[in-house]
């Protein structure tokens, strides 16, 4: 196994860590977990970025990091909404986490037609993700009550994250919409017909 796939599968096992760690009934918990979850951040560049520089890309790997991301964020976002027990908290993880799901499953429809490309990462992803990290780490680090404005400050960059997850969610989805179209399906039914008159 390569060693971008070994970053990928650390970040892994890295998320049982962080439940585990998140709630010691210590005062560097926080601090451990918001480290925790840094590395996992790390990863997750380090193991794209050596994975195209020394030609390491496998199916396996290609797998494996959309899912790893995906599952580090939502463990950190339920981890934080039980000790966030608002609606302001709330609603933007709803988004994320949400919008993980449409995309997952737009990008698995797509590469059935072939077309996976269409909805490949874009650069309002990739803000998004660092903004996502940044508030995540931040809330982490910072559990209520210590810290108010350092808490605003969590708050306000998960906003920024779930608009930023609304936007590059439209921009894959109208991408997307040509193949998702009702009208696309009757096309290509019509077609499939014609093909079947053919003698």
């Amino acid at each position: 196994m390569n060693l971008a796939n070994q970053l990928t599968l650390l970040r892994i096992v890295l998320i049982p860590a962080l439940i585990l760690v998140f709630y010691l009934p210590f005062a560097w918990s926080a601090f451990l977990s918001a480290l925790i979850f840094s590395v996992a951040a790390i990863t997750d560049w380090a193991d794209g970025y050596i994975a195209r520089k020394y030609n390491q890309t496998t199916p396996f790997g290609a797998f494996l990091d959309p899912v790893a991301d995906k599952l580090m964020v939502a463990v950190a976002l339920v981890l934080l909404v039980e000790v966030h027990a608002s609606p302001w908290f709330a609603i933007p993880a709803v988004v994320i986490v949400g919008r993980e799901i449409v995309i997952s499953a737009l990008r698995e429809w797509m590469a059935e037609l072939g077309k996976r490309a269409s909805v490949a990462v874009s650069n309002v992803g990739k803000v998004k993700t660092t903004f996502q990290m940044i508030a995540i780490i931040v809330l982490l680090l910072f559990r209520p009550g210590v810290s108010d404005w350092m808490t605003w400050l969590g708050y306000i960059t998960l906003y920024v994250a779930a608009s930023l997850t609304l936007w590059s969610m439209v921009i894959y989805l109208r991408a997307a919409w040509p193949e998702l179209s009702p009208s696309n399906t009757g096309d290509k039914d019509k077609a499939s017909s014609n093909k079947g008159d053919t003698p």
